[in-house]
């Protein structure tokens, strides 16, 4: 099993022809994804990569049965391809692109809300099921399928645990890069939620970072779930300095609640086996999975 994204998925690209687009979507194709054609207004009726162009990701629904969209649109109009694909019927909406405005993404995300699909994103790496599907911008190499699953608003330190993770023998079901902007698709709790139900995930890796209370809702929810999968969790940001944005827009301390050592503190008395550093994310979750 995986979630979110597998062999099937019925993969298009919005701002398929763009430099980003052509060179993401090479990667993934190359990587075995199922990348079914693309999406850029105008250039309809083109071939790209060996693959369909379209004017609309309707007509991608209609012709080639798309149910994925990956967006590598510039951030003034990546809301809307947003808005269009959810639509249009797609129902895993992953977004790459980074800078979209605040007041465009409370704009779309309320849009997605009211329909039947999913966004994960923006400013994130995307989501990878090994061997199986990349949909999105992390080096693939690193993940080998496995039992674990990670989620993580950082798309280095999600690359980071894979690699940990695989160097203790061990692999991955799914990797969900969920983004670190303040307004997002699927937050922390929804994207743990999902690889808890999973049965093939045994362990869940949870990366967070200061800022925001996401970490927090996961942490609650996993304890009330009573759960007896063990989940790893790792907050980055332990010497940001109060009021400051940090690396990642929704990363930054605006109360007490919001640093690392509280976010730890949590998690903690909610069950979750907090590591203190990155370099201790394999080790652990080698020791929780016996």
């Amino acid at each position: 099993m995986s979630v979110l994204v597998n062999k099937n998925s019925k993969i298009i690209v919005q701002g398929f022809t763009g430099s980003e687009g052509t060179f993401h979507a090479e990667q993934m194709i190359e990587y075995g994804t199922n990348i079914v054609g693309g999406v850029t207004p105008g250039k309809g009726g083109q071939e790209h990569l060996g693959k369909p162009v379209f004017n609309t990701v309707e007509e991608a629904v209609e012709k080639v049965g798309a149910d994925t969209s990956i967006i590598f649109v510039p951030p003034a109009f990546a809301a809307d391809a947003i808005m269009e694909a959810a639509s249009a019927g797609i129902k895993v909406i992953i977004t790459i692109t980074e800078g979209i405005p605040v007041a465009d993404m409370v704009k779309a995300a309320n849009y997605v809300k009211d329909r039947d699909c999913r966004l994960v994103g923006p400013n994130c790496p995307g989501v990878i099921t090994p061997e199986e599907a990349k949909v999105g911008i992390m080096p693939g190499f690193v993940f080998k399928k496995g039992n674990v699953g990670i989620v993580s608003k950082s798309g280095t330190l999600t690359y980071e645990a894979a690699d940990q993770v695989v160097r203790q023998g061990l692999g991955i079901t799914t990797a969900i890069g969920i983004g670190g902007d303040p307004i997002i698709g699927t937050t922390t709790k929804e994207a743990v939620e999902l690889l808890i139900n999973d049965p093939e995930t045994e362990c869940v890796v949870m990366i967070g970072e200061i800022g925001g209370q996401l970490e927090a809702d996961a942490a609650k929810w996993y304890k009330a779930s009573g759960s007896k999968k063990p989940v790893v969790g790792f907050i980055a940001g332990e010497t940001a300095p109060a009021g400051r944005t940090m690396g990642h827009a929704g990363a930054i301390v605006g109360g007490s609640d919001d640093t690392a050592q509280a976010k730890k503190k949590i998690m903690r008395e909610h069950g979750i086996h907090v590591v203190d550093s990155p370099a201790e994310i394999g080790k652990k979750v080698k020791e929780v999975m016996g």
